[in-house]
């Protein structure tokens, strides 16, 4: 990839500009008609989509349409777009390898009169739809090289934006051209999707989120990988007639979790267990020809209730680390971690898989989780056993990232396959919706996961805030696709493209609150630290975030009306950033007096009576109202979400009793 792009740019370099002009390939210009855009015969939705997609933006630039076509024509246009491989591509770029050597790999090549965008395919025509999490997965492809390729051509080389959901920048010019080229590229991270899992394919009704995923590159990938966990059913499947499957405690009794059965653990050295699961997935494998990843991993609650039988414990290896795990009733079990035994139940249950079905690509996935996050010193996963490493380094402070970064370059040395997925928790009220922004941390994780093999990514979680934390998710989109891309430059030209005459300020304020978020995190604790924003959230740090804002309005005076669109966007996150301070402020008030401040309490909520008029006023995909703000009448989740936040749901319980102290974690 890296000799074409060398090549390319040599030539567009030393050719005089006359033969360089005479050979572009014409889009559409003036005075030439838009070339066809052929797409291959039989092509998946999600193909056709994309060809669909580039016509839109061709019209959008140049005011002009290209027909879509469906299957070679006969005969074949003088000059044409061609979609995917098909046998006139071969045949018009005859010294050009169509026969895809990576995953996902996709391909833009074009001379004078033709331009191919490609990339490698793979699909079942019989198996297009699956159910997602919150509606049905459609035109599943188990890759969309060419889908990507065309995403790819739009940002690389005709210059689109898609800055958030809802708001793109498209250059418009008569005359869309491409000089000659050959550009190859694959993305070494396979399972891109689970990122911003809320914008992956089956969460929701397919929205401007889920749009804005899929330009980036960011949807369509070619690995479906879980967050999860892998036993989650099994006591109420299984508890009453085979307890013997479950954890036993240290008075050798099997049964569920009190707090929530789904936290059970299994004897992971039960063959009964083994047998059970493999039963159980060769039914899943058989009724599920797109099925390529089981998920192994115990269930939740990671400090508790692991099995303490013998067969169990002599999977473990002596010299791990020191661990304590809990049972009912205060009941306390000092052992090792238990990494070695979920190693090896990964490894027994990945090779009876194997045996089973000996012509199928299949993967078990294992979580690297809780007391199990350190690698393993006498056994390594096998080739088919996938890694999930909860290494929670992302948006941390330095003396936070130092352990999971060691831990996770541990497994980087142990394991073939190795997928990051880091649980994000609220560093600076990332879940609040605040602008808990890191992006140049950002990259240096990417190079350091990058460097790591990474073949996939879960994060748990992002809410889709885009008004306070659009830039960080506009980073980590371009990361996912190239983790080595140059992060200051990709922001320089996301201020650019966005606002205009007024990017600098934009470009200040947004530093400015990754500046302040970073301190905040290094200065306070990390249990819960967000519970003390206003310490860091000042009014004077509000008014200088407001001096940049009010700045670049000033800039845009008489600016295209796309840049004032946009920086009321960035406006309305600050404001909800301002509101959201302000009410944990007049929370602490009220907890401070033990509820009985009722000037305090009728002040909180008359800030969540201002968040009715912003639900009203706000730009659609501004702030995820969905997620905060909820009062804490419906589901336990959403009032975890405004704990602290509403008098209805003060700070208590282990929450208060952490932050009471010092040093517990």
């Amino acid at each position: 990839m890296k000799r074409h792009f060398l090549t390319l740019l040599a030539a567009l370099l030393l050719a005089p500009p006359a033969e360089l002009h005479a050979a572009d390939f014409v889009l559409v210009a003036k005075d030439t008609p838009p070339a066809p855009i052929i797409v291959f015969k039989d092509a998946p939705p999600r193909t056709r989509d994309a060809a669909v997609t580039l016509a839109d933006y061709i019209e959008k630039m140049s005011g002009q349409r290209p027909v879509v076509l469906d299957g070679e024509p006969s005969p074949p246009p003088p000059r044409a777009i061609w979609v995917g491989v098909q046998p006139a591509a071969r045949a018009l770029f005859p010294k050009i390898d169509f026969d895809f050597q990576y995953a996902e790999e996709t391909l833009i090549v074009a001379n004078e009169n033709n331009l191919v965008i490609a990339g490698r395919d793979r699909w079942n025509p019989s198996q297009r739809e699956a159910k997602g999490r919150l509606a049905m997965r459609t035109g599943i492809q188990q890759e969309y090289g060419t889908a990507n390729a065309v995403y790819s051509l739009l940002q690389e080389q005709l210059g689109v934006r898609w800055l958030w959901p809802g708001e793109e920048d498209v250059v418009k010019r008569e005359r869309i051209a491409l000089a000659p080229c050959e550009v190859r590229y694959h993305p070494t991270i396979r399972s891109r999707g689970g990122m911003f899992v809320k914008s992956s394919l089956g969460d929701s009704k397919e929205n401007g989120d889920e749009l804005w995923a899929r330009f980036q590159r960011v949807q369509l990938d070619s690995m479906d990988l879980s967050g999860g966990h892998g036993f989650g059913d099994w006591w109420e499947k299984y508890g009453k007639d085979h307890p013997d499957y479950f954890a036993a405690a240290p008075d050798g009794t099997r049964k569920a979790v009190a707090s929530n059965p789904r936290n059970t653990k299994l004897c992971e050295a039960n063959p009964a267990v083994w047998k059970q699961w493999l039963d159980d997935t060769t039914e899943l494998v058989k009724t599920n020809p797109l099925l390529r990843v089981i998920n192994v991993s115990p269930n939740d609650g990671y400090t508790s209730a692991h099995c303490t039988c013998s067969n169990c414990l002599a999977w473990d290896h002596p010299k791990g680390e020191t661990m304590e795990w809990t049972f009912g009733g205060g009941v306390k079990f000092q052992g090792v971690s238990q990494t070695d035994r979920d190693v090896r139940f990964a490894n027994t249950l990945a090779r009876m898989l194997k045996e089973r079905f000996p012509d199928r690509e299949l993967f078990v996935q294992l979580n690297a989780y809780g007391l199990a996050r350190n690698p393993p010193l006498g056994i390594a996963p096998d080739d088919n056993v996938i890694i999930s490493s909860v290494a929670n380094f992302h948006l941390r402070s330095p003396a936070e990232r130092e352990r999971p970064m060691q831990q996770h370059a541990g497994w980087a040395a142990k394991a073939k396959h190795l997928m990051w997925r880091p649980n994000l928790g609220s560093p600076a009220g990332l879940s609040w919706g605040m602008p808990d922004v890191a992006m140049t941390q950002a990259g240096e994780d990417f190079r350091f996961v990058a460097d790591k093999h990474c073949l996939g990514l879960f994060f748990d979680l992002f809410w889709l805030h885009w008004a306070t934390q659009g830039p960080h998710y506009y980073v980590l989109a371009h990361l996912a696709w190239n983790p080595r891309a140059d992060v200051a430059a990709v922001m320089d030209d996301y201020y650019q493209r966005g606002f205009g005459p007024a990017s600098a300020d934009v470009k200040a304020y947004w530093q400015l609150l990754e500046r302040t978020r970073m301190e905040f995190v290094a200065e306070e604790p990390s249990r819960h630290r967000a519970f003390d924003l206003p310490k860091k959230y000042t009014p004077e740090l509000f008014a200088k975030a407001q001096a940049h804002l009010d700045a670049a309005a000033s800039r845009l005076k008489d600016a295209d009306e796309k840049y004032h669109r946009r920086l009321h966007f960035v406006r309305c996150g600050l404001d909800y950033a301002k509101l959201v301070v302000e009410t944990r402020a007049g929370m602490q008030k009220v907890e401070a007096s033990k509820g009985k401040d009722e000037e305090a309490k009728a002040k909180v909520l008359a800030r969540w009576e201002r968040i009715g008029q912003m639900k009203k006023d706000f730009p659609e995909f501004a702030i995820n109202w969905q997620a905060v703000f909820r009062p804490p009448t419906g589901a336990e989740e959403a009032g975890k979400r405004v704990m602290g936040l509403h008098p209805d749901a003060p700070l208590s319980g282990r929450t208060l009793r952490e932050l009471r102290t010092p040093g517990l974690e």
